[in-house]
Parts: structure tokens; C-alpha cells; sequence
């Protein structure tokens, strides 16, 4: 399994990123924040999807309530996100958050950065410094003319100085860029030196297709180049999505073995069953199982029990009907189609 880059090792919650610790996948609720149950709900259905670190908005002091609400019905660490107002992350502390996401830019004078960071370092609270490269300080801006991968890394290297010099360093950094080059550069630079873990995200990706593709190019590249302790995939869409296609991308590039790899032909004219539709329908089916084996679902047996027998199970079409292989050998022939799926997922539950 590929690892990652080794960083210093932060707690959140019952949990550690960095020091070589598992890439985490993280999320955030998109429910009104004064929404209560609205907000728990989402906060369970992301924990079930497998999200392991979740975020939610605190804009004011009404949604301190929701966070504490949805504290105590998860299981999973939950990160306060906050601006401009330093009082907030300091009462979100108070409030049960497992961690403080503040964007140093727009949270005040330097003492109220110290004062979130004592209160943080005495209940145990990570911080984590989240660079955009829509908010950068002006100095930074002027100095560099627009929002680049140096001055992005700048910014943070600044305010992991200024969390330093109060002694702190529970410490996690985010540069994140809505444009995926400058977001690659800009982590790739910092990994050079930063000795805190980098949670990893192309802010403001877009939609759900678009969202996935950009994102899977930018931290996926930084990973296999072993940097990044924890993921994001955002997109303008229902959470549950960025959770999903989080932990495929992790396993993917080697990072995650739970669960099910696919394996599965891009079709051509020799395909005589609906592949397309029996490959889509295996992995929604197949999602929630835990087991660690690669299902090849093939279109015909040149691509069948030969270019896959190293799957540990699969099916292969033929002319309406299809077969059952595992590790190559064939145990069931003449399949019918309709039953092709079945006959797996059946073989598959003996495993």
C-alpha cells in the first residue's frame, strides 16, 4: 500500500492524521446552520457514507447550538469552520468542536489569534489554517500581484509562524485554489519544508462530474507524490457524493484496501450483454461491502478469466449468457444474463 509522506501527528477526536496515519476523508454539511435536525441527519447519513472527519458552519452565536447538537449524535470528530469573528471558534471550543478551521486572513488582530490558540491548546484542539487564494492578505497580494502558489504558501507559512511563536503546533495546513494547477504548486511547495500534516482540497471545484475530475487530478497527483494526510472532494452537490468518491479515489491510488475493487472492460464491438448497465448496477450493490478482493466484471472472454484472472472473482459475457470465474478458472458457464449479477453477488457473500 502506498503510504504518505511522514508529517507530525495530530489528534482530532479519537483519531490521528499525519505521523503516517491513514488519509482521511473529510466532508462538510451543507444544511442551513440555525437547522438542527436537519444537520444531525446530514452529519449521520456522511458518517455512514464513511466520512471520518466532518465540518460545519458556525456564522453566529445561534449556530453554536447546532454544533453542539450534532456533536453529540456522531461518532466522528467535527470541525467548526469559522470567519471573521475569533470569539466564535473560541466559544465552538466550549461547544464540543474536535478542531478549529480559522482562515487567519479574516479572524482579526494577532491577539485574538492568541487568544483562540490558548484556549485551544488548553482543551487539547487542533487548529487547522486555511489558506484561499480568493482571501489572501493584502501585504501578500501587493507583494505578488494575484493569489500564486508562493503567495498562497506565504500566507501559511506566516500563521503557522504566528501559532508558533504562541506556542502552539497542534497544527494542519490547507492552501486551497479553486484553479488545480496553482492548488498542486502551492502544496507541493509547502510539503518541501511544512512539518505539519496538509489537508488537501481544490476549494470550489464545481459540480458533481467536473467537482470529481478536478479534484482526483490535484490530490490525486499529490498523494502518489506521498503528500497529503487528509482529502476533500467538494462539490456543489449532496455531501454524501464528495464521501463516496473520496474513498475511490484513496483506494483507487493503493491508499484504502477495504472494500471492493472494480475491475471492468471499456466494452467494444464483441460485447453481446449490457455491460455497461451490469457494472454500474455491481458496484452500487456491492458499495457497503467490506470485503478486500477486486471483482472483474468482463464483456466477453477474451477480456474474461484471461486479462482478468487475477481478480479474485468475476463475470464474463458471451452471447446472452455469460460466466462465473475465480482466479481465473471458470466454475459456471452458460449463465443466463438476468442472472449473471445475481449469480455473483450470491458467490461473492461465500467469500
Amino acid at each position: 500500500m502506498i503510504t504518505n509522506k511522514e508529517t507530525k501527528k495530530i489528534k482530532i477526536g479519537d483519531i490521528f492524521i499525519g505521523g503516517g496515519s491513514p488519509v482521511a476523508v473529510q466532508s462538510m454539511l451543507n444544511v442551513p446552520a440555525h437547522d438542527i435536525e436537519g444537520n444531525i441527519r446530514q452529519a449521520i447519513e456522511l458518517q455512514n457514507a464513511g466520512c471520518e472527519i466532518l465540518r460545519i458552519s458556525v456564522p453566529d452565536n445561534e449556530a453554536l447550538k447546532t454544533l453542539n447538537e450534532v456533536k453529540n449524535n456522531i461518532n466522528i470528530p467535527l470541525v467548526a469552520d469559522i470567519h471573521f469573528d475569533w470569539k466564535l471558534a473560541v466559544e465552538s471550543v466550549y461547544a464540543g468542536a474536535d478542531k478549529i478551521r480559522i482562515n487567519p486572513g479574516n479572524i482579526g488582530d494577532d491577539d485574538k489569534v492568541q487568544e483562540v490558540a490558548r484556549v485551544c491548546k488548553t482543551n487539547g484542539i487542533p487548529i487547522r489554517i486555511g489558506v484561499n487564494s480568493g482571501s489572501l492578505e493584502k501585504e501578500i497580494l501587493a507583494k505578488y500581484g494575484s493569489p500564486t502558489p508562493k503567495a498562497m504558501v506565504e500566507s501559511g507559512f506566516y500563521h503557522i509562524k504566528l501559532l508558533e511563536k504562541y506556542d502552539f503546533n497542534d497544527i494542519v495546513l490547507s492552501l486551497k485554489s479553486s484553479d488545480t494547477q496553482k492548488m498542486y504548486d502551492a502544496y507541493s511547495l509547502a510539503a518541501e519544508s511544512c512539518p505539519y500534516p496538509l489537508h488537501l482540497g481544490v476549494t470550489e471545484a464545481g459540480t458533481k462530474e467536473m467537482g470529481i475530475i478536478k479534484s482526483s487530478a490535484g490530490i490525486g497527483g499529490l498523494l502518489l507524490k506521498g503528500i497529503g494526510d487528509t482529502i476533500r472532494i467538494s462539490l456543489t452537490d449532496n455531501p454524501t457524493f464528495e464521501v463516496y468518491a473520496a474513498k475511490k479515489l484513496l483506494k483507487g491510488l493503493g491508499f484504502r484496501n477495504d472494500g471492493i475493487r472494480f475491475v471492468s472492460c471499456p466494452t467494444c464491438g464483441r460485447t453481446s450483454i449490457d455491460l455497461i448497465k451490469i457494472a454500474s448496477e455491481a458496484e452500487e450493490r456491492l458499495k457497503d461491502v467490506n470485503k478486500n478482493i477486486t471483482v472483474a466484471i468482463m464483456g466477453c472472454v477474451v477480456n474474461g478469466p484471461g486479462e482478468s484472472k487475477n481478480a479474485d472473482i468475476g463475470i464474463a459475457g458471451g452471447k446472452g449468457n455469460g460466466v462465473l470465474f475465480k482466479k481465473g478458472e471458470i466454475l459456471y458457464k452458460n449463465i443466463p444474463e438476468e442472472k449473471l449479477l445475481d449469480t455473483l453477488i450470491e458467490e461473492i457473500k461465500k467469500m
